[in-house]
């Protein structure tokens, strides 16, 4: 496999440990240029600006503004001829079907999608223990040396598919892998668990938006089946889904009914 022009970006900033980990991982693989937000841009999903500053970064080019924001300008403008967009790697997990649209990290590959340029989004697994009890997962430090997993991935990942049929079928991949000193060697194809635990408790004039299925995950449960993300990362797996960027619709005979019946005014 000749050299690959790798477009590497995130959502947590340029200068965050986990991308600068997986900047030096696939520098072994090819040409690796950061087009990455200049600040933290965690959870924006996909949001987009009308124009963006681009300075010049040691790993290429810090954006001001969203990872959506980086890859389009990436793509359209600084790194047009890229094999394969990187996004991450995020300190956090991005598991479960109701993340996906909220992930700056996703989102950028999201992106890469629509551009039909290969993409792979890969986050590290923080243990809920560190943080489900009051401590935030961005107060959880995660030394460069702990995304061992997730960065390993993630070049196997770039190194084995990109001149495969594999994106035919799929338009990126989303990575999580488990914050560890070393690789495990274990890897499962997955799909989006559908749990959902979202909820919303009012304090006056305050509401607090929480996920309880991390106190779960804290607490030793796992409430997902088989062969979802969520469950494979628990039982320190990397998990690797394959997604498609478009919106998919389904026919369907009732709506159909409806619309015909639409009356004019």
């Amino acid at each position: 496999m000749d050299d690959l022009t790798i477009l590497l970006t995130n959502d947590d900033g340029i200068d965050s440990t986990g991308f600068q980990a997986l900047y030096e991982e696939l520098s072994s693989l090819g040409d690796v240029t950061a087009v990455a937000p200049a600040t933290d841009q965690s959870a924006v999903g996909r949001s987009i600006s009308y124009s963006v500053t681009v300075r010049e970064h040691e790993y290429g080019y810090a954006i001001e503004g969203t990872p959506v924001d980086c890859v389009v300008t990436g793509l359209g403008a600084l790194v047009t001829d890229a094999d394969v967009v990187v996004s991450g790697c995020n300190r956090g997990a991005n598991l479960g079907g109701s993340t996906l649209g909220r992930s700056g990290t996703v989102s950028a590959a999201v992106e890469a999608g629509f551009f039909d340029v290969p993409a792979i989004a890969v986050s590290a697994y923080i243990p809920a223990d560190e943080f489900a009890h009051g401590k935030h997962f961005t107060e959880v430090e995660v030394p460069a040396h702990q995304y061992a997993e997730a960065v390993q991935a993630a070049a196997y990942l770039v190194e084995r598919t990109v001149d495969t049929d594999v994106f035919d079928y799929a338009d990126y991949l989303n990575v999580n892998a488990p914050i560890t000193d070393r690789a495990t060697g274990e890897m499962e194809i997955t799909r989006p668990s559908h749990i959902y635990q979202m909820g919303a408790t009012r304090n006056g004039d305050t509401i607090e938006l929480e996920d309880r299925v991390w106190d779960r995950m804290a607490n030793g449960e796992i409430p997902d089946p088989e062969g979802t993300d969520r469950r494979a990362v628990m039982e320190n797996k990397v998990s690797v889904t394959p997604l498609t960027a478009p919106h998919r619709t389904e026919h369907h005979d009732g709506l159909d009914d409806l619309a015909a019946q639409y009356p004019a005014q």
